[in-house]
């Protein structure tokens, strides 16, 4: 007999997340707490409920200006190597215990170099806490494999050393590369040396585009910088007619984008945040996977949606009637997509996530 779909089954899933940002999934406790170690005085609460509260109410103000304070707090805690280890351990442990049992998280190295960390120090730090977050959920029960993404921030310059960095650490669990910040006026082919280091040594990335801008921003990461995964892509939608008798017309790009089954990272709570739908329930992962796109759903900062996968799983399934087997679809449609080698995929997908939704089933 199949379990009900409600919350607690649901988090009980294996689930998969490729888009998570660690500056955007502290928790609140620990943010006071590094920021007390350090001084920092700047934060708009002293208590960690309210310091919670804040970050949501902040993220959904509809300001960018607002919006963007939320991470000057967190990245401004996390200036230190005993900072980043402890975030990232808790990132992994939290993911674990929300039933994730494979995650790519990504960060932006040259954004933790102020106290005096290098970029290799910032690296080893993040990479020692993620061993640790995993050792600790194993204890607790709970597996995860954590992978990291190494984003280099697009309106800044140095997109080619981020890249390299990414290639000289893919021996220790750096999986892959990504560019982050603005899309407005800093357009991907900005850091086209980097793509092209990376394609050229064999270095998979993805390309945060489609959410701050339209369709040129995916054109060129897919056309130009050769993008495997498009970071949200939600506004392909630009390239999809719906007439008003319900038929749907693609255009060349959404073609494209659907024909050769590259990767969208959704994220559904964040994209309402900033203006791409006005509730679950009108967003565009709805008609994106009825068309059956390679549609993922992810977190993309934690803190700030005041989601987790089990949350923005739960509420798919309320505004859009899936089931099991829609939510097992986006899980092995997301671990199809990662980062590491076709073995550990498959394993993970035959071995964990099948099973796992096979005993939810009843199968």
């Amino acid at each position: 007999m199949a379990e009900l779909l409600n919350f607690e089954n649901i988090r009980r899933a294996p689930k998969v997340l490729l888009h998570d940002h660690l500056d955007g999934g502290l928790r609140p406790a620990t943010v006071l707490e590094l920021a007390d170690a350090i001084g920092y005085t700047g934060l708009p609460a002293s208590d960690a409920d309210t310091l919670g509260t804040w970050f949501q109410q902040a993220a959904d103000s509809g300001s960018l200006e607002r919006y963007l304070e939320t991470f000057a707090h967190t990245v401004a805690v996390t200036q230190t190597a005993t900072a980043l280890t402890r975030v990232a351990a808790e990132a992994a442990e939290d993911l674990a215990a929300d039933g994730v049992v494979y995650a790519e998280v990504r960060f932006a190295p040259e954004l933790h170099t102020e106290g005096g960390l290098s970029l290799d120090d910032v690296v080893h730090a993040v990479q020692e806490g993620f061993r640790l977050g995993e050792q600790r959920a194993a204890a607790a029960g709970n597996r995860i494999r954590v992978g990291t993404l190494l984003c280099a921030m697009r309106q800044f310059a140095r997109a080619s050393e981020i890249a390299e960095l990414a290639v000289r650490y893919r021996d220790n669990e750096v999986v892959g590369f990504d560019i982050a910040g603005p899309e407005d006026g800093f357009p991907p082919t900005r850091n086209l040396d980097a793509f092209e280091y990376l394609r050229q040594r064999n270095a998979h990335y993805t390309i945060h585009a489609g959410e701050g801008f339209g369709l040129p921003s995916i054109w060129e990461a897919i056309q130009h910088c050769g993008a495997e995964r498009l970071g949200h892509g939600v506004r392909i939608m630009d390239d999809i007619k719906v007439a008003e008798d319900g038929s749907v017309a693609l255009g060349q790009l959404a073609s494209y984008v659907r024909d050769r089954r590259i990767p969208l990272e959704l994220c559904p709570s964040s994209n309402l945040q900033t203006g791409l739908a006005t509730s679950i329930a009108e967003h565009p992962i709805g008609l994106l996977t009825k068309l059956r796109f390679r549609v993922t759903v992810n977190t993309d900062n934690r803190l700030m949606s005041h989601c987790s996968m089990t949350s923005e799983m739960t509420a798919l399934a309320e505004a859009f009637g899936y089931d099991w087997k829609d939510l097992q679809w986006f899980t092995v449609n997301a671990m199809k997509s990662a980062f590491i080698g076709f073995d550990e995929r498959l394993a993970l997908i035959n071995d964990v996530i099948k099973p796992g939704y096979a005993a939810l089933m009843g199968d």
